[in-house]
């Protein structure tokens, strides 16, 4: 059987003549390593003029058919990756440029275990042919799952103990960068941690205050008390006559009347917002019930606060 034309033009003078591999088996060992197969572009069966897609095309067909996996004839796997090597070769432009000003010179490659090729100088593929394979098809055939050869030979063995020491390396690298990862980590969260740190003691160094505006009786705050000056109302605690008499009791009532008139005011710009708001809806929608709900709403707060305020300006 044929795998190869006898005949093959030189690369750098005329466009190799366009053939076609026949034949599913055979002698391709000793076909490969004769001087009529080196034409990168007639192993492939294409002109040296080819197109990208042209190549594509060729290689599909011609992978496809020479896989060790589907193709159990003698030979098949050299085939094959003889169809690999010339494909990788020809889809890079720098390497096809310059395989088809120097195609003709030749040199002899021996990859472990020792078995000679002729390879062509500066023109060996980058991958081998199942990486290309697995790469052209997404990493099976179009029709299966198959990933590696099965009529494997020596070189196949070599290029399996050469990725499992590449994935044994990279593995080796990522445990050694883990410490590095984990103290990085650490660095990038030491802010946050010294954050939370620092609001758990000011927490536990804090102290209740002596009073509150609002019954309390988890802090103790159930003895109602109002300020001399503007009849404020606030609770305390039962130990608080004890702590507070005279002027401290004095001060401590002006600071309770100030965070009283500040909550009042806040209240009553919530109270403000909210009526306005119903107007508008009221208004924007011609809802009736949305305008007698916003002029009945009553601005208590706001009511409290002019008492406070007239109460401050008779004092």
């Amino acid at each position: 059987l044929s795998f190869f034309p006898s005949s093959y033009g030189r690369a750098t003078n005329k466009p190799a003549q366009t053939h076609r591999p026949s034949g599913t088996g055979g002698s391709f060992t000793q076909l490969l390593s004769s001087r009529k197969c080196r034409n990168y572009y007639e192993i492939l069966g294409v002109s040296q003029d080819a197109s990208d897609e042209e190549l594509k095309k060729a290689y599909r067909k011609l992978a496809l058919k020479f896989h060790p996996d589907k193709n159990c004839a003698p030979g098949a796997t050299d085939a094959f990756k003889a169809i690999g090597n010339a494909f990788a070769v020809l889809s890079n432009p720098d390497k096809r440029l310059r395989y088809d000003e120097y195609g003709d010179e030749q040199v002899t490659f021996t990859a472990p275990p020792a078995r000679p090729y002729h390879y062509y100088r500066d023109f060996e593929a980058d991958i081998t042919p199942e990486e290309l394979f697995n790469v052209f098809f997404g990493g099976h055939f179009p029709t299966g799952n198959i990933h590696m050869f099965s009529n494997v030979t020596d070189d196949t063995h070599y290029y399996r103990r050469r990725h499992r020491h590449e994935r044994t390396q990279t593995q080796k690298e990522e445990e050694e960068e883990k410490p590095q990862t984990t103290y990085s980590a650490f660095i990038q969260l030491l802010p946050v941690l010294v954050i939370v740190i620092i609001s758990v003691i000011t927490q536990l160094l804090a102290t209740n205050p002596p009073y509150s505006l609002f019954y309390k009786s988890t802090l103790g705050y159930t003895i109602s008390r109002e300020t001399q000056n503007l009849q404020v109302p606030y609770f305390v605690d039962k130990n608080f006559d004890k702590a507070y008499r005279g002027a401290s009791l004095h001060d401590l009532e002006k600071t309770i009347e100030k965070d009283y008139i500040d909550y009042i005011q806040t209240s009553c710009w919530k109270e403000k917002q909210q009526k306005s708001e119903l107007t508008n809806l009221a208004g924007l929608y011609r809802d009736e019930r949305l305008k007698q709900k916003a002029e009945s709403l009553k601005l208590e707060n706001c009511e409290k606060l002019s008492k406070l305020i007239g109460l401050r300006r008779g004092g």
